[in-house]
């Protein structure tokens, strides 16, 4: 599966929440969502991540930020209650919407060949269109390098 490309129409998605509810991105229409993909809950670098992207979230305007694995709500609430992320994490079990953008690929760790999701994350713009990808993320910094693309989108 390709990766989707800054300028195409986001895949509209209807998930569940780590609350039970579910989030659409259609029913997100007019504002920025900064939708990132991540391994798994409790995870040194998914967690680094969501910490980041959670003491930086007065920063992020108005922007709705959402984490997605394909861990289930359950694990997800416990991650959240954890670290206190006060934002979504979303339940692709599947992963039928990290496929749909392109980050569930083939995976190499210590030549082990498996699928998996790699850690990227989508800028959508408040029409539903990719503003920016960051594809095979590397944590440190990232928060910030999503927050300048934001600033640019204004």
């Amino acid at each position: 599966m390709d990766w989707i490309e800054a300028g195409a129409t986001a895949p509209d998605f209807s998930l569940a929440d780590d609350r039970g509810r579910t989030v659409t991105l259609s029913g997100l229409r007019g504002k920025p969502v900064v939708l990132y993909f991540y391994p798994k809950d409790d995870t040194p670098g998914c967690t680094k991540e969501a910490c980041a992207f959670r003491d930086r979230s007065a920063d992020f305007q108005g922007a709705v930020v959402l984490g997605v694995s394909p861990d289930d709500s359950e694990s997800h609430a416990r991650f959240r209650e954890k670290f206190q992320l006060n934002f979504p994490l979303l339940a692709d079990t599947d992963h039928a919407l990290a496929e749909s953008y392109g980050a569930w690929r083939e995976k190499n760790l210590y030549g082990k060949k498996s699928m998996g999701v790699v850690r990227s994350t989508f800028l959508i713009d408040a029409q539903g269109k990719v503003a920016r990808v960051w594809k095979k993320v590397n944590v440190d910094g990232h928060d910030q390098q999503v927050l300048e693309a934001l600033a640019a989108l204004k």
